[in-house]
Parts: C-alpha cells; sequence; structure tokens
C-alpha cells in the first residue's frame, strides 16, 4: 500500500452498555440546539443551575460514566485522561456564575466518548498516564508553592502595617 494511502477504518459503534453511555451523554451535553445556530447544549448546565444539588448530580452522572466505561478495557492513560475531565467540569462547575457559563461549552462527557473512541478506532491513548499523572502532579506542586509564597508575601505585608 502506498504511503499517501491509508486504511480505511470503520467508525466504532459503541454497543451494549457502551452505547446507553454514548446516549446519556448526548442528553446531557447535546440534546437541544438554539435554533437558528449550531449551539448544542444537553441537561447538565441546566442541571447545575440548581446550587449544590446540581453540581454534584451533575458530577455523580459524569463519574457513574466514566465507571462504566472503565468497565469495558479502556487503557489507564484514557481513563486518568477521563477522570481529569470530569474533575476539571465539577471543580470549575462550582464558582457561581463561571461554573454555570463553563458548563455550556466544556462538555466533559462528550469528551470522554471521543476519548473512547479515539482509543477503540485509532489506538490513541494507549500506556500508563504515567507522563500525565507526573504533570498534574508538578502543576499541583507549583500551584501549592506559589499560594504559599503569596501567603507569606500577604502576612508580612499585614504585619508591616502594625
Amino acid at each position: 500500500m502506498p504511503f499517501n494511502q491509508q486504511k480505511y477504518t470503520p467508525p466504532v459503534n459503541l454497543t451494549g452498555r457502551l452505547k446507553w453511555v454514548e446516549r446519556i451523554s448526548h442528553l446531557l451535553d447535546d440534546q437541544f440546539r438554539v435554533p437558528g445556530t449550531k449551539f448544542r447544549f444537553g441537561l447538565d448546565p441546566i442541571i447545575n443551575l440548581l446550587p449544590i444539588a446540581g453540581d454534584a448530580a451533575g458530577f455523580v452522572l459524569s463519574a457513574a460514566l466514566v465507571l462504566t466505561m472503565a468497565k469495558h478495557g479502556v487503557s489507564r492513560k484514557v481513563l486518568i485522561l477521563m477522570v481529569l475531565n470530569v474533575l476539571i467540569d465539577g471543580l470549575i462547575g462550582v464558582i457561581p456564575f463561571v461554573g454555570q457559563v463553563f458548563d455550556f461549552y466544556y462538555k466533559a462527557n462528550t469528551r470522554n466518548i471521543k476519548l473512547l473512541k479515539e482509543h477503540y478506532e485509532e489506538g490513541r491513548h494507549q500506556g500508563s498516564g504515567t507522563g500525565i499523572l507526573i504533570t498534574i502532579a508538578v502543576v499541583l506542586l507549583i500551584a501549592f508553592a506559589a499560594f504559599v509564597y503569596l501567603s507569606y508575601k500577604l502576612l508580612a505585608f499585614l504585619i508591616s502595617l502594625f
């Protein structure tokens, strides 16, 4: 086969419980369309308008979808990326106003379905995911160090006022 031709691989059609996960993901993230636009949204940002309970419900549903996908043999790297999507959605989603707007645009469940399909169709996201975990740990360590440093500077400034 010449190098400029790629072997055709048919799209993955999720079956069984994974088809159910894809349907729920669509319902949560893309079920409705704003008339006259291509903008889509689902029940997740609407549910999240309820303070605390809505955020918790959206997080639990997303976590349940990730657990279902994990039971069907994805790599550790895909699982880490999926959990990271759900955590980002959950953490930013609890911020008043910003979280509500964010929920309309950051569709964690749709991103996770895309990761799942890329994993099965293209063989992407293989491996242990150790690099991702190290990156997360370094970013958290830098953020913690910056927080400690800024807290120290703020405290020193407040003490100098007296």
